[in-house]
């Protein structure tokens, strides 16, 4: 579709303004408002940006601003305000793709794959919450009969929040995303909407604009979405559990669909697929960097802390069959595997870069993942899991981000600059975290010596 084509498209639905939207290290979302009649010109880069202003666009203040290149293939009239369209948007340098973008490195690792005859399938889970600000400048779930200690696929509390869910889920299937279904999930005002799979770039740009949607629906109706991983010391946290596939880049054939009694282990997937498994673990601390990016991620990642028994978050490097207790799951129609470390605040693009570059390796090298994992993880003690040479997770931001400094891969998939800021902004992170005084520490302290 040529500008000229877009331009007038929008007219006709009575659009004012469109957004070059890009995102930040965090994969919020950023960009500047341009009027229909300036389309011509923002679609030729002359929106500008600064990277110095923001988080993990590194660059220093005196460098070029850097410009934002719309994707005509991304395009979405906002339903908040049809008067509005988006567009992700690539950054640009001096008329080059700027090297530190979030969507550039995804794109990358999608040339990768291209180039050794694969597209990369990716369908992410959204799970996120729901909440009211409460009168003392607290939250709460919206519904006051949200209370349970198994909300869990509960319908009244479903009901209770309806009105927003509904008007989400018919903005999103109304722009052919697939809704197949939504649910209460584990937590107090924790919801999940699942939506069909399709490309890592069209997925990722989904999540972005997702986290955009669901927020100014909720606005709408005196509530907020949060897309915090765990808002809640006692609940579970909010996922954004990555399911992948390789196809055939001619054929679109599933790659990770076995031929008949070709399935190593078992566990419903290709030979190719175990490689890719196998290079995703080699990696995996590394990858919880990216994919667990906040301080407030690894009260996630814990294997207790809620008050419904589970946290159902994976605690080990280890994958396995339809087994919630793994990092990789294969769920039981086989062919996809699934990681569940990633958290709903994760950058969908990083994320999704480092996993694929990570499976790719383990295709290029036969890795072997060894035997899959079909017990309840959870049971077995850290002497047993490293007794069993079976990696953990990293515990704290602070151990993920050295795991990622550390890691070759990570710092050849996000090039210098990128490597570079996000270590340098996760430490600072880690710091700035560990310096501050928490309530915890008044109650348990304060007059504990005296």
């Amino acid at each position: 579709m040529d500008i000229e084509t877009i331009k007038q498209d929008c007219l006709a639905k009575g659009i004012k303004y469109g957004i070059a939207s890009y995102v930040d290290i965090h994969g919020a979302s950023k960009g500047k408002f341009v009027p229909v009649n300036h389309f011509k010109q923002m679609f030729g880069g002359s929106e500008l940006f600064t990277g110095a202003a923001l988080d993990g666009v590194p660059q220093d203040i005196s460098d070029d601003e850097v410009a934002a290149m719309p994707d005509p293939q991304s395009m979405q009239q906002c339903q908040w305000n049809p008067e509005l369209v988006w567009f992700a948007s690539d950054l640009y340098l001096k008329g080059k793709p700027f090297d530190a973008c979030s969507r550039t490195i995804l794109k990358r690792q999608l040339d990768r794959a291209a180039a050794m005859g694969f597209t990369f399938n990716l369908g992410i889970e959204t799970e996120f919450f729901v909440l009211r600000q409460t009168a003392d400048g607290g939250f709460a779930p919206v519904s006051a009969r949200d209370v349970q200690e198994k909300p869990c696929y509960d319908i009244p509390t479903m009901m209770d929040n309806i009105a927003i869910l509904d008007d989400l889920v018919q903005a999103m299937s109304n722009m052919g995303w697939g809704v197949y279904s939504f649910d209460h999930e584990d937590a107090n005002g924790q919801f999940e909407i699942d939506f069909n799979f399709s490309d890592a770039l069209t997925m990722s740009d989904r999540v972005v604009y997702f986290r955009l949607l669901a927020n100014e629906i909720a606005r709408k109706h005196g509530a907020f979405a949060s897309f915090m991983p765990k808002p809640f010391a006692n609940r579970t946290g909010s996922g954004a559990h990555y399911n992948m596939s390789l196809a055939d880049i001619n054929t679109k054939a599933n790659l990770f669909s076995p031929a008949a009694g070709q399935d190593t282990y078992a566990c419903g997937v290709s030979e190719l697929a175990y490689q890719f498994i196998g290079g995703v673990l080699r990696h995996a601390r590394a990858i919880s960097a990216v994919v667990a990016p906040t301080v407030n991620s690894y009260k996630r990642l814990v294997r207790k802390g809620s008050m419904s028994g589970s946290t159902w978050a994976p605690v080990f490097c280890c994958y396995g069959n339809n087994n919630r207790t793994n990092m990789l799951r294969i769920p039981s129609a086989g062919s996809r595997v699934e990681c569940r470390a990633p958290d709903i605040a994760c950058n969908p693009y990083l994320g999704a870069a480092l996993i694929l570059a990570a499976g790719l390796e383990g295709i290029e090298q036969g890795i072997d993942p060894g035997k899959p994992h079909r017990e309840n993880m959870y049971d077995y003690s850290d002497a047993e899991i490293a007794a069993a040479g079976i990696e953990c997770l990293p515990k704290t931001l602070s151990e993920a981000t050295d795991a990622f400094a550390s890691d070759p891969l990570a710092h050849a998939v996000m090039g210098p600059a990128m490597h570079a800021a996000f270590v340098e902004f996760k430490r600072a992170e880690w710091e700035s975290y560990h310096n501050t005084i928490s309530e915890w520490e008044i109650k348990r302290y304060l007059r504990l010596f005296g």
